[in-house]
């Protein structure tokens, strides 16, 4: 067993045992990737103040995201196709973030089903949906969500229709994947991944097939998910699904004041300042940079969160520094899925809350609800050098 000491080390072990389809899915951004890369090399621009002589000694991470009780500030992302990084792969994330004590957020574009997570937990998770024109879909998904339990649902507001991906182009990544003499070759030299698809009877979107409308199998998804998504959505349609969920609501893709106080009238309950990691507009703003206007904008109205680009427990709390009352990883926790299954999860969790928990002690604070932006030291032009 290799000594894994951080995200990084999960990544390389991830990127020998996942089919190269599903890795480059994960490990991609739009167009460039400019927005992609900035998410993760922006939080480098922002320096921590040490502290000396304090007590270090009680240190606590644990908080609340939506008045939820959590072991620290940190929830799992919503990502589409979780169970092809690894077989069963949102049941083992749930797993593995139930027992850590953070959120775990389902994609409505899961492989395993609102229904397959709920069996297989005991606790509530928080469903994520899209914004697509078939209110029948709309209504009975929340409606699912609400039998199974879910204790908040996430609306990403910022994926109308698809941003360009190269990578998923030329490797056939849709949905369904096509699978091409490539792919299939390189999918049989990961053994052990193999081995696990060959062993469930969950590989299509559970959430969409058999649920939505003229898609009874897998082959007529294709067509479905290319007609689904709602380009003319406004503030208004999402009004709409305010409605259709009376819980705690978030709403994720915010990375303009503006929008940020749009989604504070349509009665969130919290936003997640959030460029879809890179995957959608290229050449938008990191989300680290973007949260210091929202936060002036909307921060002492509703509950900001950040997502996108958080690698490490520093990340972490310069976000939280910077005023989020909670973060978001994705592709962090898919890289210790599909290095290591749900121990992998774990293990990325472990790591990110020893950073977290040590450089906050570092800083002078015993408490990261005392955590404030007087532990950082952040570039006068960070987030306003643009006319």
């Amino acid at each position: 067993m290799p000594v894994i000491t951080c995200v990084d080390d999960l990544k390389r072990i991830y990127k020998r045992r996942t089919p190269r389809m599903f890795y480059d899915y994960a490990e991609s951004g739009s167009w460039t990737e400019q927005t992609f890369r900035e998410n993760t090399t922006d939080f480098q621009d922002i320096h921590l103040r040490q502290r000396v002589a304090i007590d270090m000694s009680g240190r606590t991470t644990k908080s609340q995201m939506i008045g939820q009780d959590v072991s620290m500030p940190v929830a799992l992302a919503p990502v589409g196709l979780t169970g092809m990084q690894c077989a069963d792969g949102e049941i083992k994330a749930a797993r593995a973030a139930e027992k850590f004590g953070v959120p775990y957020t389902l994609s409505t574009m899961s492989i395993c089903s609102i229904e397959d997570v709920a069996e297989n937990t005991s606790k509530p998770f928080w469903l994520q949906v899209y914004t697509l024109k078939d209110d029948d879909f709309m209504q009975r998904l929340f409606d699912r969500a609400k039998a199974a339990k879910c204790s908040a649902a996430v609306i990403t507001v910022d994926l109308q229709m698809l941003g360009q991906r190269h990578k998923d182009l030329k490797n056939g990544l849709s949905a369904p994947p096509k699978l091409t003499i490539k792919s299939v070759a390189d999918m049989m030299t990961k053994v052990q991944w193999g081995l696990g698809m060959l062993g469930t009877k969950r590989r299509f979107f559970g959430n969409i097939v058999g649920h939505a409308k003229g898609v009874a199998d897998p082959s007529s998804l294709g067509d479905w998910t290319a007609q689904a998504f709602d380009d003319s959505l406004d503030w208004d349609r999402i009004r709409e699904f305010r409605k259709m969920w009376d819980g705690p609501l978030i709403i994720k893709g915010i990375i303009d004041p503006r929008d940020a106080v749009e989604a504070l009238n349509v009665g969130a309950d919290a936003i997640i300042v959030s460029n879809h990691g890179g995957r959608q507009l290229d050449g938008a703003l990191s989300s680290i940079r973007a949260l210091p206007q929202i936060m002036d904008a909307v921060g002492d109205k509703i509950e900001v969160h950040l997502d996108s680009g958080i690698r490490s427990g520093q990340d972490v709390l310069k976000a939280l520094a910077l005023g989020a009352k909670g973060t978001y990883i994705g592709r962090a926790y898919v890289y210790g899925l599909g290095a290591m299954g749900e121990a992998g999860v774990t293990k990325a969790l472990e790591l990110i809350h020893k950073e977290l928990e040590v450089s906050m002690a570092f800083c002078g604070h015993t408490d990261i609800n005392t955590v404030d932006r007087d532990i950082l030291m952040v570039p006068r032009d960070f987030s306003d050098r643009w006319q």
